[in-house]
């Protein structure tokens, strides 16, 4: 027989003796079921028999009529023919509870007694506890309240019952502090008037599920259950990274030697990556013998006796079956006044919960009121995410485990997750390894895709490098930053440069011209090339009036995109990055603190970051400094101009008798020539027409007036060439 077998059989063996002894006690406080007697005007009611033993504890009422009608109530007929009526001997009582006794001596112990322990109950507790569980354990048992109460509409337990039946009692014991109902273990249905000790009792469901031997199931009854749930993370079941293994063994530490503690500290996980926080939580609860339940920070209740209760109830759970919380408030920030009832929610829980606890925060969450021990919790390093795609793409690797881990900063969950999406999706097939190549490569884009919707748009970069018309100078710096971010994972990872500098390892351009000079293009062109994805940072949406709301904006702007597979491009920079001025009141100090964050953040990211401007000299020097690249975007002159229109227009378009010479004569900007390509195809669509030069230069001149420059009729005209001259 099983262990799990031989205990569920002891359990049952106990809860069957400890029955049989309580209906014994309750039968001897009720005493024998008179016969029905019959009363005439002239005959005095018949006295009990001298010695009859009638333990009552409220005095018999006489009924109204001749007949006792007593024997007609619902509670009598719940008894069954079969129960003895006869008085409880001494020696039958004996008999029972020395049965108890064996019973409670089995190896392992009987859940009642496993859960005294515990909660550390008085045997009048144990007792008390075992009167309100038997109710839902024996139907026989709300009838023999019923008689011992000597009231047929009380079948159920009272403390005034527990206090007649069990030995040794306190008062103590059935205070609100008490053990019994500061635990929740039992229930006091009290109504409004009524007495504390002739109030109705009963066990908690999950109090009596864990009594019944369903103390393993992952049910804590309707009130907790609807908080806690279990946290499975995909993957979990295999070894950590060396680099979080450190850590959860540390926490394990940390937790062990705390352990003789009356109160537990909480483990305060701090870092941008829930899912890898989640994990080493999990392995080290693992390891401690524990399972783990989230309880998302949105679902904690604001008012102070649901927090209290709801603290009770994990603390109450935690000593039942083993289990730790994961408080997650991965998604709040600290410094927001919008999150404010969050942490003072939190900050309440943690300090009446004195079990394991894991806090989930980005930063660290000061003035908690119950001691927190901060630990750090970081993605995999590249070296280790190379190892788990090599790991997960078995035999269809190839080049793409440090291809992948050289672009995308991913947790190991999600390199599972990826992979098994990409090679079950053929799956008993072989696939090409370089059909899993890109397959990898675009489900990476689509996992770190970050939610940037409020504060940035996504554009699709079409423009290649023919596209380009630009100085060989600055093409070439262009090329210099693709090739850079194509190749920094050979440079940080394998030469060692991520080990020997901490700072500056991220990759930051500022491209610096007239608007319509092809920065914009530029960065589409290098998104393209580096098939990543491109955002345009919104910057009416980052920048707030509200002090601290431009930093967090930011901060999860570049948190988003730390996935890398995003390029982020700041068009209009000069308005976010500009010179930090002389303070001469706050708003001075807050907007230097801004551009001070800016300095640090821009550094510390991991992607490639755009700025753009056409206000240079009014960028802060210091930043200027930290850049990577700086790119100059001339005016185009008349050469650039001309190779600008030869490309503007595509092989599709029909055009004709177009003079490249006269329209570079035009001086706009590459921006500027598309809109005007872009107005003149129109208008040809409408005439139904080719695209010609009369309806390029009155899009031109229209182009003109739209920028507030000088228009020169004579300057939009235009006169075929005579037959046989060639445009």
């Amino acid at each position: 027989m099983s262990q799990r077998a031989q205990a569920e059989k002891a359990n049952e063996e106990y809860l069957s003796a400890a029955l049989t002894w309580l209906r014994l006690l309750l039968l001897r406080a009720a005493g024998p079921e008179p016969s029905p007697v019959v009363l005439t005007p002239d005959a005095p009611e018949e006295a009990p028999a001298p010695g009859t033993p009638r333990r009552r504890l409220f005095r018999r009422q006489q009924p109204a009529a001749g007949i006792n009608e007593r024997a007609q109530t619902p509670a009598t007929h719940l008894l069954p023919p079969a129960q003895p009526l006869d008085l409880v001997t001494d020696e039958q009582l004996q008999e029972a509870l020395d049965a108890l006794r064996r019973a409670e001596a089995s190896d392992p112990p009987p859940q009642l007694i496993l859960l005294g322990v515990r909660f550390g109950l008085s045997q009048f507790e144990r007792d008390v506890l075992l009167l309100c569980a038997a109710m839902e354990l024996d139907t026989r048992i709300a009838a023999l309240c019923a008689r011992a109460h000597d009231d047929p509409a009380k079948p159920y337990p009272t403390f005034g019952l527990a206090l007649a039946l069990f030995e040794n009692p306190s008062w103590e014991e059935l205070a609100a502090t008490g053990r019994l109902r500061y635990w929740r273990l039992v229930e006091v249905r009290q109504a409004d008037g009524q007495p504390l000790i002739a109030s109705a009792l009963s066990a908690d469901e999950r109090i009596l599920d864990f009594i019944k031997g369903l103390g393993d199931v992952d049910a804590f009854g309707e009130r907790l259950s609807a908080f806690l749930a279990p946290l499975e993370v995909a993957g979990s079941g295999g070894a950590l990274p060396h680099s979080q293994q450190v850590v959860a063994d540390m926490i394990v530490n940390i937790l062990s030697q705390q352990a003789t503690r009356p109160e537990l500290p909480a483990i305060h996980l701090l870092g941008t990556d829930s899912a890898s926080k989640q994990l080493v939580a999990l392995h080290a609860a693992s390891a401690m013998g524990l399972r783990l339940y989230r309880l998302p920070a949105e679902m904690l209740p604001q008012q102070a006796p649901e927090l209290e209760t709801l603290a009770r109830l994990i603390r109450r759970e935690a000593r039942l079956t083993a289990v730790a919380a994961y408080l997650d408030a991965h998604e709040y920030d600290a410094q927001s006044p919008e999150d404010a009832h969050v942490w003072l929610s939190l900050r309440r829980l943690l300090s009446r919960v004195g079990e394991t606890v894991f806090l989930s925060t980005r930063d660290v969450l000061p003035d908690l009121t119950k001691s927190a021990v901060p630990v750090d919790v970081s993605k995999p390093t590249a070296a280790e995410q190379r190892d788990a795609w090599a790991a997960a793409l078995g035999l269809h690797a190839g080049d793409s485990p440090a291809r992948l881990a050289a672009q995308f900063d991913l947790d190991s969950t999600s390199i599972s997750r990826v992979a098994d999406q990409v090679i079950s999706r053929d799956a008993g097939d072989e696939i090409p390894l370089a059909v899993v190549r890109e397959q990898l490569w675009d489900a990476c884009l689509l996992h770190t895709r970050p939610r940037l919707e409020r504060l940035a748009q996504r554009i699709e970069a079409k423009a290649k490098w023919d596209d380009l018309v630009l100085p060989p100078n600055e093409k070439a710096l262009l090329r210099q930053i693709a090739d850079q971010v194509g190749r920094r994972g050979k440079v940080y990872e394998e030469w060692g440069f991520a080990r020997k500098m901490n700072r500056g390892l991220g990759i930051s351009a500022l491209f610096a011209g007239d608007s319509g000079t092809g920065k914009t293009m530029s960065a589409e062109v290098i998104a393209n090339d580096l098939r990543l994805d491109l955002y345009r940072i919104d910057l009416s949406a980052v920048v707030s009036k509200y002090i601290g709301e431009t930093e967090k904006n930011l901060r999860r702007l570049f948190d988003a995109a730390e996935g890398g597979g995003a390029i982020l491009f700041f068009d209009e920079a000069d308005a976010l990055f500009g010179k930090r001025s002389e303070v001469k009141d706050a708003h001075d100090r807050y907007a230097n603190i801004e551009v001070g964050y800016l300095l640090t953040r821009m550094e510390a990211f991991r992607g490639l970051a755009i700025l753009a401007t056409n206000m240079k000299s009014s960028l802060d020097e210091a930043f200027m400094r930290r850049l990577r690249f700086i790119v100059d975007f001339p005016y185009p002159g008349e050469p650039e101009r001309k190779d600008i229109w030869q490309r503007v227009f595509p092989a599709q378009a029909e055009t004709r008798g177009l003079d490249y010479d006269r329209l570079a004569r035009l001086s706009i900007p590459g921006g500027a020539i598309h809109n005007v390509a872009l107005n003149a195809a129109f208008m040809a669509a409408q005439a139904g027409t080719p695209i010609t030069m009369p309806l390029i230069l009155r899009a031109a001149e229209q182009e003109f007036r739209k920028l507030g420059r000088p228009v020169n009729v004579k300057d939009f005209s235009w006169h075929e060439p005579a037959v046989g001259v060639v445009a």
